[in-house]
């Protein structure tokens, strides 16, 4: 959190600077309404008129209703970029963790860069997609019985959850076009095999939890092509598919790919043009 000085303060008046100087005490990263008010001791009415001259002055900046953002001294309210979106995750969409593109870089797992978060939350949420804070946000809703394999990290007082690398794996499996894709996902089980992160047993103690058949189909069609060398891998996949015969459907490796040709053993549609 940066420092904020009040001799730096210019615009405000002495009042003004003290109640911006009580909440940036008070309050890290992220701000709401209810905490201002709480820390001001002022009814919602005063406080959301306070939050709109702050905001108005260059203070604050209103990433969406009731919620701000302190701006650094050394930025202005038009180039502010959000360090954390994490956070803003957390405080908008809790209870919720961070899964998909970002969490695989957090994890080490990509090397890629994304501007878009993608979260899981027991929220009901009508808009999938939404840009807040200049950061995009791809959000899906699941039941409170699939928040298993998460990790908190922290972010000052804020704590936001995370998918693990083994459920990490599973999310982007279970949900290929809403991760970045199958070929993505691909390079992230790679990477995943290869690294210290690896934890098989974990992972299928996982799938047997979600009982994802389309996921546990993906898993072994890739383990096999990519980790022949993963046997017991491959065997689990094949038989928890095989045992079921009520799970004998054939889907694609990506609902949004035009898959045309199909991998018998694993029951998968893949696309012709499609290098993996």
């Amino acid at each position: 959190m940066n420092s904020y000085n009040e001799n730096n303060m210019l615009g405000l008046g002495q009042k003004e600077r003290q109640q911006l100087t009580a909440l940036l005490s008070n309050s890290k990263v992220i701000v709401s309404a209810e905490e201002a008010s709480k820390i001001w001791n002022i009814d919602n009415d005063a406080t959301y008129k306070l939050l709109y001259r702050l905001s108005k002055k260059g203070w604050l900046k209103r990433i969406k209703q009731g919620i701000y953002l302190p701006i650094p001294l050394t930025s202005s309210p038009d180039d502010i970029l959000v360090e954390e979106p994490f956070v803003i995750a957390e405080r908008i969409f809790n209870p919720c963790y961070i899964t998909g593109m970002n969490a695989a870089n957090y994890w080490g797992l990509t090397e890629q860069i994304f501007i878009t978060t993608t979260v899981m939350t027991q929220k009901m949420v009508r808009n999938r997609t939404q840009v807040i804070a200049d950061n995009e946000y791809k959000i899906h809703t699941i039941k409170s019985k699939y928040f298993f394999g998460l990790k908190s990290i922290w972010f000052d007082d804020v704590k936001v959850n995370i998918a693990d690398p083994s459920r990490l794996i599973l999310d982007m499996l279970v949900f290929p076009d809403f991760c970045g894709g199958i070929r993505f996902c691909i390079e992230v089980f790679k990477n995943y095999i290869k690294s210290d992160k690896k934890d098989l047993i974990l992972l299928q103690e996982y799938i047997l939890k979600l009982k994802n058949y389309a996921a546990i189909k993906r898993l072994g069609f890739i383990t096999e092509k990519y980790f022949k060398e993963e046997e017991s891998l491959i065997k689990f996949c094949y038989d928890c598919i095989n045992n079921d015969n009520t799970k004998k459907g054939i889907i694609k490796i990506d609902p949004l790919l035009n898959c045309n040709v199909e991998i018998k053993k694993w029951r998968l549609l893949i696309p012709k043009s499609l290098d993996i």
